[in-house]
C-alpha cells in the first residue's frame, strides 16, 4: 500500500523552470523568524558574543547565504544529474560519519563534529538528506526496471541497508536525537515507496524491540538515560537533566498570548535557558512572541509540509515522489521533536529546529533539502505554484 497517489506518466507542458513560490515564501518566512530568534537569544549573552551583540547574527546570516547558494545549485541541477550525484552524496556522508568516529570532537557528550579550518561540521545533518536520496534512488532504479513495478522483500532489505550504515555510525557517536529523526524519516520513505503494510508493521515492532535492547545493553550514555528520566519527571533532577525542561516551560509560559516582545523576554535576557540559540530556540518564540507568534511559526512548518507532500503527490517519477515524501517526514518529525522537547511533551535529545536554530550544518542540509523539493516540483503539476 502506498500513502501517496500513483506516479503519473510524464506529459507535454510548457518548457522552462517553474518554481513553487509558496514553498519559497514559506521557507523565507521561517528563516527570517529564525534569524530574529537567534539574534534575540544571543545579543545579551556576553559569554557567547564577547560583548558583540551582533556576532551570532552575522554568523547566522552567513550560514543562510551559503545555504541558499547550495539550495540554488540543487534547484538548477538537471534531474538526471541529481540521480547520478545521489550515490556520491551518500558516500560522502558515510565517509564524514566515519571520520567523526576517528577524529571528531566531543561536545555535550556526543562525538558528532569535525573541526575543519576552524569550522564545526556535523556530518549527521547531511546524512539525513543522503539517506533520503539514497533510498529514493535505489527503489526507483529497482522498480522502474522491473516488470511488476512493486516493492518486495529484496527492495525493502536493500533500502534498509542503505539507511542502516549511517544509522549505525550515528548510534556509535552516540547521537540519539538524529537517530530518532532518521528512524522516522526511513519509515516514511518506505511507506511512500509502496512498501506493503505487513512489512511496515513488522519493522515498527522490530524497531521497538531494538530500542529495548539498546537501553538494556547499555549502549546509551548515562546522560541520555537521565534525559529520558527527566522527561517523565523533571523533579527527579531539577538542577541537572530536568533543568532544561523546567526552564523551557517557564520561558514559554511567560509569553502568554502575545509575548513579552522581541528582545524583551525575561528568561531569554537572563540566559536561564541553556542552548537557547540552538536546541531551545523555540522557547524564544514562546516567550517573546507569545502563543500567537509561536503558533504562526508552527503554522509555517505545517504549510511547508503540505507543499512538500503536494510535490510528492504530483511528482513525475518514483524517485521524486519518494524523495519529496522523505524530506517531508524528516522536517515534520524533527520539528515535532524539537518543539515537543521545549514544551515538555518529548524528551530532550538535542536536535535543532530546521532553518530556525543556529548552526551551519543543519542550515545547509535543510536548505539543500528545500532545493531538492523545488527541483522535483518544477517538473510536476503542483497547483497554485507560479
Amino acid at each position: 500500500m502506498t500513502l501517496l497517489a500513483p506516479v503519473r506518466a510524464p506529459s507535454l507542458r510548457a518548457s522552462g523552470p517553474r518554481l513553487d513560490r509558496v514553498l519559497i515564501g514559506v521557507t523565507a518566512a521561517i528563516v527570517l523568524i529564525g534569524t530574529l530568534l537567534v539574534w534575540s537569544s544571543t545579543s545579551t549573552n556576553d559569554t557567547l558574543t564577547d560583548g558583540d551583540p551582533t556576532a551570532y547574527l552575522r554568523k547566522h546570516v552567513i550560514n543562510i547565504l551559503i545555504g541558499v547558494g547550495l539550495a540554488a545549485a540543487v534547484v538548477v541541477t538537471d534531474r538526471r544529474w541529481v540521480r547520478i550525484l545521489a550515490p556520491l552524496v551518500y558516500a560522502g556522508s558515510v565517509v564524514g560519519l566515519l571520520l567523526v568516529l576517528v577524529m571528531g570532537s566531543t561536545i555535550n557528550g556526543s562525538r558528532s563534529w569535525l573541526l575543519v579550518a576552524g569550522l564545526s561540521i556535523q556530518p549527521a545533518e547531511f546524512a539525513k538528506l543522503a539517506v533520503v536520496v539514497g533510498m529514493a534512488l535505489l527503489v526507483a532504479e529497482r522498480t522502474e526496471s522491473s516488470r511488476t513495478r512493486t516493492v518486495g522483500a529484496l527492495e525493502v532489505s536493500l533500502m534498509l541497508v542503505v539507511a542502516g550504515v549511517p544509522a549505525v555510525l550515528i548510534l556509535l557517536q552516540p547521537d540519539l536525537g538524529t537517530m530518532l529523526v532518521l528512524t522516522a524519516t526511513v519509515f516514511g520513505v518506505l511507506a511512500s515507496a509502496g512498501t506493503p503494510r505487513r512489512w511496515l508493521t513488522g519493522l515498527a515492532a522490530t524497531g521497538a524491540l531494538a530500542a529495548v535492547v539498546v537501553v538494556s545493553a547499555g549502549v546509551l550514555k548515562a546522560y541520555q538515560i537521565n534525559r529520558f528520566m527527566a522527561f517523565t519527571n523533571p523533579d527527579l533532577d531539577p538542577r541537572g537533566a530536568g533543568y532544561n525542561t523546567t526552564q523551557a516551560r517557564i520561558a514559554i509560559g511567560n509569553g502568554g498570548l502575545f509575548g513579552q516582545g522581541l528582545f524583551g523576554g525575561s528568561q531569554t535576557k537572563s540566559g536561564f535557558v541553556p542552548e537557547q540559540h540552538t536546541d531551545f530556540v523555540f522557547t524564544v518564540a514562546g516567550e517573546e512572541l507569545g502563543l500567537v507568534g509561536a503558533g504562526l511559526l508552527i503554522g509555517l512548518f505545517a504549510l511547508l509540509l503540505w507543499r512538500a507532500l503536494l510535490i510528492a503527490k504530483h511528482a513525475e517519477d518514483l524517485f521524486g515522489r519518494v524523495a519529496a515524501a522523505g524530506v517531508a517526514c524528516w522536517f515534520g518529525f524533527q520539528a515535532f521533536q524539537n518543539i515537543g522537547m521545549c514544551l515538555g511533551i518529548m524528551p530532550v535529545t538535542g536536535v535543532p529546529l530546521p532553518m530556525v536554530s543556529y548552526g551551519g550544518s543543519s542550515m545547509f542540509a535543510s536548505l539543500m533539502a528545500v532545493g531538492l523539493l523545488l527541483n522535483i516540483g518544477r517538473r510536476s503539476r503542483v497547483p497554485n505554484r507560479s
